[in-house]
């Protein structure tokens, strides 16, 4: 399977960020409405959730409304509250060394990645993140130097609140530091349980385990999987191997000095890299995040696509995947 990755650097959104959620539209309504539309929230619930958790956001939602046509089922959609379920693999950690990083794996089904990387100025922060439902992140960071990404929590619960995708780009337009991140992530509900880590260019990192109708777990840990305190779901551990990935990478923070570049080469192997692209758990890329210099990378297996904050060309990459598991 081939996949067509673009790097959009459009400030405000405007004709770009039209045309790719026109193109992703189809197979976004067929899975939002995959429960049936009564399943979903109503576009009031949404605005309605919206001013109460992240009202910052509002201006910016309602721009992205009118690009994607006005209508009621979109402007449902890019309210992010209370979507259908979804599932990743994933891993994550920070590296502190003489410049913090942030380094993660994306653990996904191909077939549905936006395979967007999103360079924007909406609020008051530059920001460069790749897109989940054409405005949400599952990694990023933005120009006061903070970066964060999010890993799947491992439980089974679907509850109320946002898909945590929109929850990390409301961090990235607001957010100044970790401690300011953390202050998002106690108040605003998130719909799943999710991991998210944060690390801003001080060195400072969190890892806040965030499930529905609990209280935001904070653990100072640099590291985090596809499980929380505890393992819940036992099956999706062991087809998703989180605890064998966890205990690797705690061995390489713990037991190993590695200089910046074998730490990211350690993501592009086995047992964080991950083959199972035919059970929707494959590593879609390796993303790297620099939070002083305002640096991203995103790698593949001998090959690396390299972006900036300031960067303002749009590009585009094409990456072909197995369809099925391949010994690396």
């Amino acid at each position: 399977m081939d996949i067509l990755f673009e790097k959009i650097s459009e400030p405000v959104a405007g004709s770009h960020w039209q045309r790719c959620f026109n193109e992703m539209w189809p197979y976004y309504r067929k899975w939002y409405l995959s429960e049936g539309i009564a399943a979903r929230q109503t576009y009031l619930a949404g605005y309605r959730a919206l001013k109460a958790y992240m009202p910052e956001l509002l201006p910016t939602y309602e721009h992205l409304c009118a690009l994607a046509g006005g209508g009621d089922i979109a402007s449902r959609f890019l309210s992010f509250y209370r979507p259908p379920p979804y599932l990743s693999g994933c891993s994550q950690a920070v590296w502190l060394g003489d410049q913090p990083m942030l380094v993660r794996n994306y653990d996904y089904d191909p077939q549905l990645i936006d395979s967007v990387i999103l360079n924007s100025h909406w609020n008051d922060k530059q920001v460069i993140a790749t897109t989940d439902g054409m405005w949400g992140v599952v990694d990023g960071m933005n120009d006061a130097g903070l970066a964060v990404s999010l890993t799947f929590g491992g439980r089974r619960i679907v509850g109320d609140g946002f898909g945590v995708p929109l929850i990390l780009r409301y961090i990235l337009e607001f957010c100044d530091t970790t401690k300011d991140a953390i202050e998002v992530l106690k108040s605003v509900p998130c719909h799943m349980a999710y991991n998210v880590t944060t690390v801003d260019k001080t060195g400072d990192y969190i890892t806040a385990y965030l499930c529905p109708g609990t209280d935001t777990v904070l653990a100072h840990t640099r590291i985090s999987t596809n499980h929380q305190e505890n393992v819940e779901w036992h099956r999706h551990a062991q087809v998703t191997a989180t605890v064998e990935r966890e205990r690797f990478l705690l061995q390489r923070l713990t037991l190993h000095d590695d200089p910046p570049d074998k730490f990211i080469s350690t993501f592009l192997k086995p047992p964080l890299y991950s083959t199972q692209f035919n059970r929707g758990f494959g590593t879609l890329y390796t993303a790297v995040y620099k939070p002083v210099t305002g640096a991203m990378g995103i790698h593949w297996p001998g090959e690396v696509w390299s972006h900036n904050l300031k960067d303002t060309d749009n590009s585009k990459r094409r990456v072909r995947y197995p369809d099925h598991a391949l010994d690396v």
